[in-house]
């Protein structure tokens, strides 16, 4: 189970290969639903977000599945832990400054 702050449907790799041939259902607060849709749109990650259904999500490689997982944690994430996350990345990037 891949977990990217929600409960995401594991996609399975194929063997010896880098594709991804599921689509997966996300489990995004309905409130979210709407924008996590239009920024993975924005990102051309194909997905569709009917009324009432949750939003499906096609993974079909593993750069989908990080950005998703990046999209998810913007929208569950706390504004204190998405700050502590910048910085550590800043860190790693600029260890003396």
């Amino acid at each position: 189970m891949l977990q990217v702050g929600c409960a995401l449907r594991a996609s399975r790799l194929k063997p010896f290969s880098s594709e991804v041939d599921e689509k997966s259902v996300v489990e995004v607060d309905w409130a979210d639903r709407w924008l996590v849709y239009q920024r993975l749109k924005e990102l051309e990650i194909p997905c569709w977000c009917e009324a009432n259904q949750p939003l499906q999500v096609e993974v079909v490689n593993p750069t989908t599945v990080v950005q998703l997982w990046s999209v998810m944690k913007q929208f569950t994430s706390s504004r204190q832990d998405l700050i502590c996350s910048l910085e550590i990345c800043w860190q790693s990037r600029y260890p003396y400054s």
